[in-house]
């Protein structure tokens, strides 16, 4: 994934997570901290920017160890480093916890993610729980419940708290650049064990409403693999009450080769419904039996009515992306 592009990811969809209480800071605190941000900006940018490998791994290590000195700090879970636009900052929506997250690119074949979770503490002391990537060393990422020690790296942009009997439940969205060819976006679940630690990954997947069998989805942790350049949605919808993503197809007719899929125009999604993502095939579908339809602004007239032109235009374009893609010639 090109710099800029990663970049525009984290400034738009990161900054809006604020702490809970920037008051608990005094001002001089607020000084002492930015200036201990100030000296992490420059590497945080270098951890994506510099040209050479050495330079973005040393970068890399420098930041770790510059911040997690800052965090140890009182009362530095309310401080929100909104500088550090090339790291992720999210809080959770009941700010019980934040967490960092971010990736190096160690050559151009393999991209690397870390992370750290900070937990809100009474007193303001410092309990964090750092993130071993182990991704790159597993066949089978969606697989099995995993701990801070083996967990499946991402860059996380969205936390979506939701509790079933009790149970505070938060599923993360997350991106992770893949391969030369092609990225993932992950959804991930995230819960904690009655010692206060991270869990990652659960029951808490359900692809029974599906009447066609697709390839078959693991139950613990959710993600889809497309071509690199594919702009892809995979996002929660607030006013849906769910999460939102492109469904994909081949551009080759070879749907197992990831690197060739790209959004048809149609959309899946999960609902949460009795503890579980109930995954939705369809997802206008699914609405249209809530009497709700939400349309594409560009499909709406300057009335807010339905432009019937431009709809039909929008679902002759949906069917011509379905067509199988013709062979050109001097392809087997």
């Amino acid at each position: 994934m090109r710099p800029f592009i990663f970049l525009s990811l984290i400034t738009v969809l990161f900054i809006a997570n604020l702490p809970v209480s920037a008051q608990m800071l005094t001002s001089v605190q607020k000084k002492d901290f930015a200036k201990r941000e100030d000296s992490l900006k420059p590497l945080a940018d270098n951890i994506v920017f510099a040209d050479q490998p050495g330079q973005r791994l040393k970068s890399d290590s420098n930041f770790t160890r510059i911040l997690v000195r800052a965090l140890k700090e009182k009362n530095s879970f309310y401080y929100s480093f909104d500088s550090l636009q090339t790291i992720s900052r999210l809080y959770s929506p009941d700010s019980a916890f934040r967490i960092f997250t971010w990736q190096i690119k160690k050559d151009e074949y393999i991209y690397l993610q870390r992370g750290a979770i900070q937990m809100r503490t009474p007193d303001g002391s410092l309990k964090l729980f750092g993130l071993h990537d182990v991704s790159m060393f597993t066949a089978k990422a969606r697989d099995s419940v995993r701990t801070i020690n083996n967990w499946i790296g991402a860059v996380y942009y969205r936390i979506i708290l939701k509790t079933y009997n009790n149970k505070k439940i938060y599923t993360l969205l997350g991106f992770d650049d893949y391969t030369i060819s092609s990225n993932k976006k992950w959804m991930e679940v995230l819960t904690f064990n009655p010692n206060g630690e991270p869990v990652f990954g659960g029951p808490y997947f359900s692809f029974k409403d599906d009447s066609i069998k697709k390839e078959k989805q693991a139950t613990v942790r959710f993600n889809i693999e497309y071509k690199k350049e594919a702009n892809t949605r995979f996002n929660y919808d607030p006013e849906m009450d769910m999460i939102v993503y492109d469904e994909l197809i081949s551009e080759t007719e070879e749907p197992d080769r990831k690197s060739t899929l790209v959004p048809d125009g149609d959309f899946e999604g999960f609902k949460w419904v009795d503890g579980k993502w109930l995954h939705v095939p369809k997802v206008f579908n699914y609405v249209l039996k809530d009497g709700q339809f939400p349309q594409d602004e560009k499909l709406l007239d300057e009335t807010g009515g339905v432009d019937e032109q431009k709809l039909m235009q929008q679902t002759d374009k949906n069917l011509q992306k379905k067509q199988p893609a013709k062979k050109t010639k001097g392809n087997n």
